[in-house]
C-alpha cells in the first residue's frame, strides 16, 4: 500500500502501538491522541540543564532507539533557499528527486535561521519565537508505515527523558494528505500541556510514493520553555535579558550564528540575511562594545555544532559593521 493509503490506518495503529494508557479519538480525518493520566498537574522541575546538558540527554534517548546522531547541514544552503531552515532539506534527493539518496540522516540538532517567527502588531517577536534556533530532528527514510508509528513512541520517550512526560503529552493533527510541489505528506503536531512543542511528518514523493520518510521536528529552545516555563527572554538571552530590547538581542544572537559560519553581508544571497540582521543592531549597541553578548551566543551555538569562526572574530565584524554605516550614516535602527 502507498503512504496515502496508509494514513488512513493511523488510528489502528497508534492504538496497537501505544496501548490501552492512551485515549485515541478519530473524527474524519481528525484525531487527537491523550494520555488516560492527563488530568495530573505539571510542575517544572527545580533544575535547569544547561543547553549542552540538555542536547546529551536527547541524543542518548534517540541513541537507546537505535537513531545515531548524523552531521548538521551547512548553514549556507544556495539550493531552494539561500540558508538552511529546516533539517529536512536533508532528505530533498529523496523526496524532491524521487532517488534513495539523503545528504544526512538520524538524529541532527540543526541551527536554523527563520524570518517567519511570529510577531506582534508592534513588530516584536512573541514569546517562543526567535529569528534562529537549533532545529532538533530526527530525519530518515522509511520503507514501513510502522516505522512512522514507532517514531511517534519513540519521541514521547525522548520527551519523557527530558522531563516532559507521557501524561502531559497530546497529539493532533488531520490525516487529510497535502501536497506541495513534488512531495506529499500529512502532520501529526504534539503539544505539552496544550502548548505545541512540534511535529512528526509523514513524507513521500509524488510520483515515487515508495520513497518515503519521517521528519520529526521542535526547536531546542522551545523544548526547553516548556520544561522549565521560565520567562522566555530570561530562558533565550540568560543574564543579558535586560541589557537591550529583545530585538537587538535577537539580531545579536542570530548575526554570531550567520557570521559564525563565514556568511558576511552582500546585497544578495545567503550574505543578505547578514546585512539585514547587522541593520537591525542601533550603533549605542555596537559603540561600547558586543563582545560578552557574542561570547555568550557563540557559546550556545556550539552546542550544536562548533562554529568555524571565533567570538572575537565576530565581535570584530559587528562591530565594525554598525560603526562603519553610522559614519556614513547609513545604519538602520
Amino acid at each position: 500500500m502507498t503512504p496515502a493509503h496508509d494514513v488512513g490506518r493511523f488510528p489502528h495503529l497508534l492504538r496497537r502501538r501505544l496501548g490501552p494508557r492512551w485515549d485515541i479519538a478519530a473524527d474524519g480525518p481528525r484525531i487527537r491522541v491523550e494520555h488516560a493520566d492527563r488530568a495530573s498537574p505539571y510542575r517544572p522541575p527545580r533544575r535547569h540543564p544547561t543547553w549542552d546538558e540538555l542536547l546529551a540527554t536527547i541524543e542518548d534517548a534517540f541513541v537507546r532507539q537505535g537513531v545515531a546522531r548524523d552531521r548538521c547541514l551547512p548553514l549556507r544552503w544556495g539550493r531552494e533557499t539561500d540558508l538552511t531552515i529546516s533539517a529536512v532539506q536533508a532528505l530533498d534527493p529523496l523526496l524532491k528527486d524521487g532517488t534513495t539518496r539523503t545528504y544526512r540522516q538520524g538524529f541532527i540538532p540543526q541551527p536554523v535561521v527563520r524570518f517567519t517567527a511570529r510577531r506582534d502588531a508592534a513588530g516584536e517577536l512573541r514569546d517562543g519565537f526567535t529569528t534562529s534556533f537549533i532545529n532538533v530532528s530526527r530525519v530518515e527514510p522509511i520503507t514501513d508505515i510502522t516505522a512512522y508509528i514507532d517514531a511517534i513512541d519513540g519521541w514521547i520517550s525522548v520527551l519523557s527523558a527530558i522531563g516532559l512526560h507521557a501524561r502531559h503529552i497530546s497529539i493532533l493533527g488531520d490525516l487529510t494528505v497535502w501536497r506541495r510541489g513534488a512531495v506529499c505528506g500529512t502532520t501529526l503536531r504534539f503539544q505539552h500541556v496544550g502548548e505545541t512543542i512540534g511535529d512528526i511528518v509523514l513524507l513521500w514523493n509524488a510520483d515515487e510514493p515508495t520513497r518515503a520518510a519521517i521528519d520529526l521536528g521542535s526547536g531546542l529552545e522551545r523544548l526547553a520553555w516548556a520544561r522549565s516555563h521560565l520567562p522566555w527572554t530570561q530562558l533565550i538571552y540568560g543574564g543579558f535579558a535586560d541589557s537591550a530590547p529583545s530585538g537587538v538581542l535577537d539580531a545579536l544572537r542570530t548575526a554570531t550564528l550567520l557570521l559564525g559560519h563565514g556568511i558576511s553581508p552582500t546585497s544578495r544571497g545567503a550574505g543578505a540575511a547578514t546585512r539585514r540582521v547587522l541593520a537591525t543592531i542601533p550603533r549605542e549597541t555596537a559603540s561600547p562594545g558586543v563582545s560578552s553578548v557574542v561570547r555568550h551566543f557563540h557559546g550556545y551555538w556550539n552546542a550544536a555544532a562548533p562554529l568555524p569562526a571565533a567570538w572575537p572574530e565576530i565581535t570584530h565584524q559587528i562591530e565594525q559593521d554598525r560603526l562603519a554605516k553610522s559614519r556614513r550614516g547609513k545604519w538602520a535602527a
